[in-house]
């Protein structure tokens, strides 16, 4: 699997005191009320889980999986949403929208990179692998820590 490119200014966690609570407050409500949420994709799992994909899973060897080590099931994925929006380890939010980006951490200390949608609304993930990921993986580890 090839490299991600490594100068996309989307793809940055945002500084800390440069994403206002108000901001923050606002992306959680959506996701609080359903209008934001996690939805997966076909392309980043083995295992189909509880998503209702169809086909069950699509798998690309240029995607990263987000279920490569263990099955991340719909809830899951949600809260670790939620959670990386609550800590603020999210891409810079444009006025009114939503962050392109959302990082977070499982209780297995593996870092995960959520990615908003074409629709603007349904986030999709992957694991940070080691092996193509491994400076976004320790960066996105030291803020969670750091932002506990």
């Amino acid at each position: 699997m090839a490299k991600r490119e490594g100068n996309n200014t989307k793809r940055r966690i945002a500084a800390r005191g440069t994403v206002l609570q108000a901001e923050l407050d606002r992306v959680l409500g959506q996701v609080r009320l359903g209008q934001v949420r996690y939805g997966g994709s076909a392309l980043h799992k083995k295992r189909p889980g509880d998503y209702g994909f169809i086909p069950p899973v699509n798998p690309r060897p240029s995607k990263s999986m987000c279920d490569d080590i263990r099955p991340v099931l719909k809830a899951e994925a949600q809260s670790l949403l939620t959670e990386g929006i609550q800590r603020g380890i999210v891409s810079n939010i444009p006025a009114d929208g939503l962050p392109k980006y959302v990082w977070a951490v499982d209780s297995d200390q593996e870092p995960y990179e959520a990615k908003l949608g074409e629709d603007g609304q349904t986030y999709h993930g992957y694991r940070l692998n080691k092996a193509n990921e491994s400076i976004m993986r320790d960066y996105v580890l030291a803020e969670w820590r750091q932002r506990a």
